[in-house]
C-alpha cells in the first residue's frame, strides 16, 4: 500500500483487510489442510516432538511454522509450496535421525551431547560453562527435586535436549549448601559438617577447624563455607 492510503480511521481495512468475504470460507480450508499437514508431519518426525525438543527437532518445527503461516494469510501464495517445504524438513529429519542411530560422533557433533554438571557433590564448571549454564541455575533445578545439600548428589547430567538428570547417594555425605544465600535462617538451620569447609565456587571440600585462608586447589577461588550435612 502507498504511504497516503493508511488512515488510523480505516477500521474495515484494519479488521477485515483488503481481501475478500469469501477468502475468510478459504483460509478455514487453508487452515485445516495445514493443521493435519502438520500432524502427519510430527507423526513422521517420530514421538519425540511431542515432548521435550532438542535444538535439532526445534529447528524443524520452527521452519514448519515459518513456511505454514505465509501460505494461511496470503491469498496469492498457494499450498503446494509448503508441501514441498514440509518434505523436505520431514526428510531432512528423519536423515538426521538415521544418521545420528549409525555413528555417536554424528549424533554428539548435530544433537549434542550428555553433559556431567556435578559429579561426587562437586560443580564441573568447565561443563557448566559450556551449557551456558550459570550455578544459580543449576542449584534452582536442584532445589526443586528437594535437594539442600550438592555433597549428597552423585551425579547431575544435562541431556542433549535440555533436561536434567538426578542420581544422588544413598547416604548422606557433607558438602556444598545450595540454599539461597539471602536465606540466612534456613541456612543456619542446615546441620554443620564438623572439621570441614566447602569452596563456595566448585564445592570442593577441605578439612579444617576455620575456614582456610589459602585459595581452592581445584578452582583457585578463595570464597569457603562451612561444609553441611543435609
Amino acid at each position: 500500500m502507498k504511504p497516503e492510503e493508511i488512515h488510523l480511521s480505516d477500521w474495515q481495512r484494519i479488521l477485515v483487510g483488503e481481501v475478500p468475504g469469501s477468502f475468510y470460507l478459504e483460509a478455514i480450508l487453508r487452515a485445516g489442510f495445514i493443521y493435519l499437514l502438520l500432524l502427519l508431519g510430527m507423526r513422521l518426525m517420530g514421538n519425540r516432538m511431542g515432548s521435550v525438543l532438542t535444538r535439532n527437532e526445534m529447528t524443524a518445527m520452527v521452519s514448519l511454522a515459518a513456511a505454514n503461516g505465509v501460505a494461511l494469510m496470503a491469498p496469492d501464495r498457494g499450498l503446494l509450496p509448503v508441501v514441498v517445504v514440509a518434505a523436505v524438513i520431514i526428510g531432512y529429519q528423519r536423515l538426521i535421525a538415521w544418521q545420528a542411530l549409525r555413528s555417536e560422533k554424528f549424533e554428539s557433533a548435530v544433537l549434542d551431547d550428555v553433559r556431567i554438571l556435578v559429579q561426587d557433590g562437586q560443580l564441573q564448571l568447565p561443563k557448566l560453562e559450556a551449557s551456558v549454564l550459570s550455578r544459580e541455575q543449576l542449584f534452582a533445578r536442584l532445589r526443586q527435586e528437594g535437594i539442600r545439600n550438592l555433597g549428597n548428589v552423585q551425579r547431575a547430567y544435562q541431556e542433549a535436549n535440555g533436561a536434567f538428570s538426578l542420581l544422588t547417594f544413598p547416604e548422606p555425605r557433607p558438602g556444598l549448601s545450595i540454599l539461597p544465600t539471602a536465606d540466612t535462617s534456613f541456612r543456619e538451620e542446615q546441620k554443620k559438617a564438623a572439621g570441614q569447609f566447602a569452596c563456595g565456587r566448585c564445592a570442593e571440600l577441605v578439612p579444617g577447624q576455620q575456614a582456610p585462608t589459602s585459595p581452592c586447589p581445584r578452582c583457585g577461588e578463595q570464597e569457603w563455607q562451612p561444609a553441611v550435612l543435609e
